[in-house]
């Protein structure tokens, strides 16, 4: 298997060394090792919670920059995700985003909500049917499929087997482009995502089982906002560009997805620990009356990625002024080409990935599982992270996999025990 190419990066000249991210990573991915943190590219899983919380700065997404794009060499196509429009303030037409990305370069845009709105009817029919395990868990966030393939096994069948609203949008936007510019090649057009995660970038630079991705580059909200502000001012009457409603909207925020579905039947949540609960819990089937869940990494859902600009409650606001003027959709397939969906947007199952397996040879990590057993039920259990680990269970891992000495943890050295 390839390695996880990630978007979340270390600048060890900031790290301090203290504990902030290590106590607060979700998937224990983070040691503090030699003064500094260092991360397990096998563990993270991109959600930018170290980059939220570090006091320091120290962590940073990872992303293409504006200047790398090949502006006058190719066909630059912008897509703009739903949770864009809240950025800015005082605004009351998606109209004057989508034209300054015009304005700033890019020679086409197509929105991610538009394919959201495709996404959402698609969904609509695969609930009606039989042969699906239930409740269905949403594919959009990228945290939460990568998640689950390494921690929640027995719940990658319940992945709803379609890409993205940013995969599809990226070959729809494509196809378009082709079809109103018959000159062009496909060779000659190149996707641009604008991205409030790291985890979407990490998304693209990866292939989503097994799919590879039809996105070129991936920029971040809070650097194209700044050139935006400046473009937008200029703007007297953009044109009428936005092809979208308020479902595909509704995507910034979290319960949009979920709500558009016309069930009551789901569970919207939102923020890395929360998605973690709901998710120990679904493997325990606690949730058998739900046909639905939608899970966001990020608070308040894409609208609290961290590389967007405005707080996610008050762009969660200006989000639902925004749309209150929209039509209800204006993406939709017919019925009959909802009820299956295209073989271009689905996606195989994903697959269990046992990152945090003791070793291949049952036998042996069944001994390696005492070892740690033993050896944690000696440590003081106060899980404060001064050994450089997480957890006493996790430095105990630590010491038997000799990635830690256990001279590291200050208690025992101090000889206090449980």
């Amino acid at each position: 298997m390839a390695p996880y190419k990630h978007s979340v990066a270390l600048d060890t000249e900031k790290c301090k060394g203290c504990i902030t991210c290590l106590k607060r990573c979700p998937t224990e991915a983070i040691r503090i090792r030699n003064g500094h943190a260092v991360i397990n590219p096998d563990r993270c899983i991109d959600c930018g919670e170290c980059i939220r919380q570090c006091p320091h700065k120290a962590k940073k997404a990872v992303a293409d920059k504006l200047s790398e794009l090949p502006f006058g060499k190719k066909f630059v196509i912008a897509l703009p995700p739903p949770s864009l429009y809240g950025q800015f303030e005082n605004l009351d037409d998606a109209d004057y985003i989508l034209q300054g990305l015009l304005d700033i370069g890019f020679d086409y845009v197509y929105e991610v909500a538009r394919a959201a709105e495709l996404v959402t009817e698609y969904t609509r029919q695969y609930l009606k049917r039989e042969d699906i395990r239930r409740p269905v868990i949403s594919s959009a966030c990228p945290v939460v499929t990568r998640l689950i393939s390494l921690r929640f096994p027995y719940l990658c069948d319940n992945l709803v087997p379609m890409l993205s609203p940013m995969e599809i949008a990226a070959a729809k936007a494509k196809d378009e482009a082709l079809e109103k510019n018959p000159g062009l090649k496909r060779e000659d057009i190149v996707t641009v995502f604008i991205s409030p995660c790291p985890a979407k970038v990490s998304a693209v630079k990866n292939d989503f089982a097994g799919h590879k991705s039809n996105v070129d580059y991936v920029v971040a909200v809070n650097e194209v906002y700044f050139e935006l502000l400046g473009a937008m001012g200029k703007i007297d009457s953009p044109s009428p560009i936005s092809k979208t409603g308020m479902v595909g909207m509704s995507w910034a925020v979290s319960g949009g997805e979920a709500s558009a579905l016309l069930n009551d039947r789901y569970l919207a949540a939102d923020g890395i620990e929360n998605i973690i609960k709901v998710l120990d819990e679904l493997e325990t089937a606690s949730f058998p009356f739900l046909d639905y869940i939608e899970l966001n990494a990020c608070s308040s859902g894409c609208v609290g990625g961290v590389m967007t600009v405005g707080n996610p409650y008050l762009t969660k606001v200006k989000i639902q002024n925004l749309k209150r003027y929209l039509p209800v959709m204006q993406n939709r397939p017919t019925l009959d080409e909802a009820k299956q969906i295209p073989e271009e947007f689905s996606y195989r199952q994903k697959e269990y990935e046992p990152v945090a397996r003791l070793d291949s040879d049952r036998i042996k990590a069944m001994s390696l599982m005492k070892e740690i057993l033993v050896l944690d039920n000696k440590l003081p259990g106060f899980d404060c992270g001064a050994c450089g680990s997480p957890t006493c269970r996790a430095f105990a891992e630590d010491v038997i996999k000799e990635k830690a000495m256990l001279s590291d943890c200050v208690f025992l050295e101090r000889g206090e025990k449980k």
